[in-house]
């Protein structure tokens, strides 16, 4: 089956006899369905969830029903990926998000989106350092007697990171490959060292009850649940890079959904069974993010768990490597089609990997961690905490105003799809997005772990507000003095063909 016009892969930026230096190309058919999904799990980043969403969650909370809030979510999250891939069989692009809101509800809201992506993906990538530098201190000091700075160690991961996204992206993958076995291994182990040791309650089933999430203050659970899904989205960024996109967009969403589902609901189930459900929320209190560990240590032993500590660095590398990827492809689809500068819209000839955007992304993790260090900012909780959570607010924004879009575009333009994937799946998803994103933003003082009524809780989500509204500014500003940049915007690889100077 012949691909659409948009799926076409894009002209080189050549001139001149010789080769050009970049390319307005992504390299195609470097990736399969598998290393799609180590790419989407790797930004999930299971034992950094584990570890602390999952701890968090219990500590925070006070709720234990987040084994049933993962699979609620989980299921939430599969059917809107019922109407997300269908959408991905036509639109085969980078740009994702900003693509499918362009297309869905105009070029004003597509750019809108775009400001959003940015920043909300941008910030995921550099808060990660501050939960890096956090994470392997204390290894360098147990094994070596020296405690490094945190910004030290995260100028080391910086410098890997920086160096990968200008490699080819299927040298990433293989990377990512690796860390996120070894991962996925180690909860797993943790799990069953949890389940063959339950406490006097033996294996209760009440926090895999619905029944649990009617409780108050179920509104923070779920969006903490949600925020551990983070990234499963990133499936479509490298539809432009796979083989055979049409196939394996859907295989890689829908695995990677799966997947983190089953993992996080029996690694959260398996803490209440190993403590008992009454004692889940005292333990997690105390522990907080070392509670696996602890756990873990009773009946493994402290080398089993000191592994499980360096797979815990690096889950957050594998993170940080993942979402600059993203990041970079989003920067290649906005330069591409002018809404950026044209030098985003190009790729190093080499590797075919969006070399300007990735620099810029590397720019500003440099910056992050420079400034922090100098002020003396803590890299644990006002890094990675608030950007975490103020990221992982902007790409759940992200999904439900996608969720519309997928019901506005198959509204105008069936192509051949079922009721089901056009409105069926959609609207009910669309919906529990919606309710989802109002319980966000009622809970996220108690995310941040700030007060009620905290000026924080209210200014970090106007900032996505005011992009948006920035974004659409700039929409107006386009089609009024570049016309032919207006035109192209979400148009994908048909934008290479508009001149730079248009």
């Amino acid at each position: 089956m012949s691909h659409p016009p948009e799926a076409s892969k894009p002209p080189t930026a050549q001139s001149g006899a010789g080769p050009a230096p970049v390319s307005r190309a992504l390299a195609a058919d470097r990736l399969g369905a598998p290393t799609v999904v180590y790419f989407v799990l790797s930004a999930a980043a299971p034992l950094t969830v584990v570890a602390g969403v999952v701890t968090t969650g219990y500590a925070v909370t006070g709720i234990t029903g987040l084994p049933v809030a993962f699979l609620v979510v989980g299921v939430v999250l599969a059917v809107f990926a019922v109407g997300y891939v269908a959408m991905a069989r036509h639109l085969a692009n980078a740009g994702a998000f900003y693509t499918y809101v362009t297309r869905g509800l105009g070029r004003p809201a597509g750019i809108a989106a775009a400001w959003v992506a940015l920043i909300a993906y941008n910030t995921l990538q550099v808060a990660l350092y501050g939960a890096f530098g956090v994470a392997s201190a204390p290894l360098f000091e147990r094994w070596l007697g020296v405690t490094p700075a945190w910004w030290a160690l995260s100028l080391a991961a910086w410098a890997l990171v920086a160096a990968l996204g200008l490699m080819r992206v299927d040298v990433n993958g293989r990377l990512l490959a690796v860390l996120l076995t070894a991962e996925v291994a180690v909860i797993l182990l943790f799990d069953l060292a949890d389940l063959a040791n339950p406490a006097a309650a033996g294996y209760a089933t009440g926090t895999l009850s619905p029944a649990a999430l009617f409780v108050p203050g179920v509104g923070a659970l779920l969006v903490l649940a949600t925020l551990g899904f983070v990234g499963f989205e990133s499936s479509v960024v490298f539809s432009e890079e796979s083989r055979e996109p049409r196939r394996t967009v859907p295989l890689a969403t829908y695995a990677s959904v799966a997947i983190i589902a089953l993992v996080y609901a029996l690694s959260s189930w398996a803490m209440t069974v190993a403590t008992g459900p009454d004692a889940i929320v005292a333990t997690a209190r105390r522990d907080q993010a070392d509670t696996i560990f602890v756990l873990a240590e009773a009946h493994l032993g402290p080398v089993v768990v000191d592994i499980a500590r360096v797979l815990f660095t690096t889950s957050v590398l594998a993170a940080m490597i993942s979402f600059h990827n993203t990041t970079a492809r989003y920067f290649f689809a906005l330069g591409r089609e002018r809404v950026l500068p044209a030098v985003f819209g190009r790729t190093r000839a080499r590797s075919g990997a969006p070399q300007a955007g990735s620099i810029a992304q590397s720019v500003l993790g440099l910056a992050t961690i420079t400034l922090y260090a100098l002020l003396g900012l803590d890299p644990l909780v006002q890094l990675f905490f608030y950007g975490g959570s103020f990221g992982g607010l902007g790409v759940l924004l992200l999904i439900f105003v996608t969720s519309v879009a997928v019901i506005a575009f198959f509204a105008r333009r069936p192509s051949g799809e079922t009721l089901g994937r056009r409105v069926i799946a959609p609207v009910p998803a669309a919906i529990a997005l919606a309710v989802m994103v109002w319980f966000a933003l009622d809970n996220f003082w108690a995310l941040l772990g700030v007060p009620q009524g905290d000026a924080l809780a209210w200014v970090l989500p106007a900032v996505y507000a005011v992009a948006a509204v920035l974004g659409v500014v700039w929409a107006f500003v386009l089609r009024a003095g570049r016309p032919a940049v207006y035109a192209a915007v979400g148009t994908g690889a048909k934008a290479a063909t508009v001149p730079d100077g248009a």
